[in-house]
């Protein structure tokens, strides 16, 4: 009778050693190798409608098609819509008036360093921070915990020399500056003032257009990227804000079709983010990464210009509106997110941080400063849990609102409410305040309540 014993012996060194390779290569690769690189594209003043799928004034074939690959959320929205605080918003996964930031920063030369301005239109004149305070925790900080390498590039506008990306989480930036906008989108980009590190000086020439620059930058960071690392790229265009100056090329098409003056120009600009888009992805592809990077379009605030069929916009008062607070938002997870898809869950700006946390871990984030939360399981075909969005900004007379489902109450320093149901009525028209509905009175006492947790007193 042969002795099984040896194989026996033989079977479980075998099995051992298989155990063995099998953690030890477990503990070499897969957290990096199932990390995404992430790619962040954060459009500045970038309408709700200025996208040729919604608008044929516009031609937008990259954004077309990425629609038709990725998730559109229908309904995303920017707690401040104003510049800045769109920004800590997005960075902090916070409602930028919980740190005092209800308005743009507006450095005032004399006293750079001061932590607050006033705007002399605001009807209350309440303080508005002047940068991002260090100590606040962005997703770049975050990510680098999880072992991702963070490039920023392009529009910054949190803070001057000191408070600029690199002193947040990034590893390293360009084109950042302390200019909110440039002063033309041709070379040269800024003033002097504006430009301390020298982004002026740095590689530009006469005839380069700004967008352009910013996008051969991204286009040759992700080329060349060859860290043993994932990477998140976070680029924030300065275009399509003003001033609206359009790449020559692209103007005389829209002029010829009937666009006057700065539209045309703003139509042209559209086009030209439009073709940045498609540079992004198509270094990607031949990077042979596309299929393992998340890819995340979003504006900050709406449009200049008409955003109809909403109402309102970044001027006139109304930017509480449809029009001025709604924006674009796609994300396009491979593997996770199904093509061609659209969801009307109200979302805002803040919930991308957990969401790029949770990208990056593997698992839900633990940071309870924040008030976003995780769109992970609405790009899995899934639902969270209702709740409410709430807004603040302090320019004019309307200054606060909150959405509850279909329902968007707006507030007033003068005593004035506006209700709207923004599925029925998406041009706010029909202001149903004094009707008698319940969800009057609940969305009064909500945004009270509110005010009096997460609003600074002065």
């Amino acid at each position: 009778m042969i002795n099984q014993k040896p194989f026996l012996r033989f079977s479980i060194i075998l099995s051992f050693l298989l155990f063995l390779s099998c953690k030890s290569q477990h503990k070499k690769q897969p957290i990096l190798s199932e990390q995404p690189n992430i790619v962040l594209l954060f459009i500045d003043d970038y309408g709700w409608s200025d996208i040729g799928y919604r608008n044929d004034t516009f031609t937008t074939p990259n954004l077309n098609q990425f629609k038709t690959e990725s998730l559109e959320f229908k309904r995303a929205y920017i707690p401040t819509p104003t510049c800045s605080p769109s920004r800590l918003s997005l960075l902090t996964g916070k409602e930028a008036i919980r740190l005092g930031m209800p308005r743009h920063i507006a450095i005032d030369p004399n006293n750079p360093d001061a932590e607050y301005n006033l705007w002399p239109k605001d009807p209350v004149q309440r303080p508005s921070r002047n940068y991002l305070p260090l100590v606040e925790i962005t997703y770049a900080e975050r990510l680098k915990e999880y072992g991702y390498y963070n490039m920023f590039i392009g529009k910054w506008h949190l803070g001057h020399v000191g408070r600029y990306p690199t002193d947040q989480g990034f590893d390293a930036s360009y084109g950042t500056t302390n200019a909110g906008h440039p002063r033309s989108y041709y070379y040269p980009f800024f003033k002097e003032k504006d430009d301390p590190k020298g982004f002026l000086k740095s590689g530009p020439k006469e005839g380069d257009y700004l967008t352009d620059v910013l996008t051969d930058n991204a286009v040759d960071f992700i080329k060349k990227y060859n860290k043993n690392q994932p990477f998140m790229l976070s680029f924030w265009y300065y275009s399509v804000h003003g001033p609206s100056i359009a790449r020559k090329d692209l103007l005389k098409k829209y002029q010829d079709a009937g666009l006057k003056g700065k539209y045309a120009h703003h139509a042209a600009m559209v086009e030209a983010m439009d073709e940045s888009v498609g540079r992004v992805r198509k270094a990607l592809e031949a990077k042979g990464i596309a299929d393992n990077t998340v890819i995340i379009i979003m504006s900050d605030q709406g449009g200049a210009y008409t955003n109809a069929p909403l109402s309102g916009g970044k001027k006139g008062g109304n930017a509480l509106g449809e029009g001025g607070a709604r924006v674009p938002l796609l994300i396009n997870y491979p593997g996770i997110t199904k093509a061609n898809t659209e969801t009307n869950i109200p979302v805002q700006s803040i919930d991308l941080f957990p969401t790029l946390i949770e990208i990056a871990s593997g698992k839900k984030g633990e940071d309870t400063q924040i008030q976003g939360v995780s769109l992970l399981p609405i790009l899995k075909g899934k639902n969270i849990e209702n709740r409410n969005l709430y807004f603040f900004r302090s320019y004019e007379d309307q200054y606060a609102a909150v959405i509850s489902g279909d329902w968007k109450l707006i507030k007033y320093h003068s005593g004035k409410f506006q209700l709207f149901n923004v599925i029925k009525d998406i041009s706010e028209q029909n202001n149903l305040i004094g009707t008698g509905l319940a969800i009057e009175t609940k969305l009064k006492k909500d945004i009270a309540t509110w005010e009096a947790e997460a609003v600074p007193e002065y």
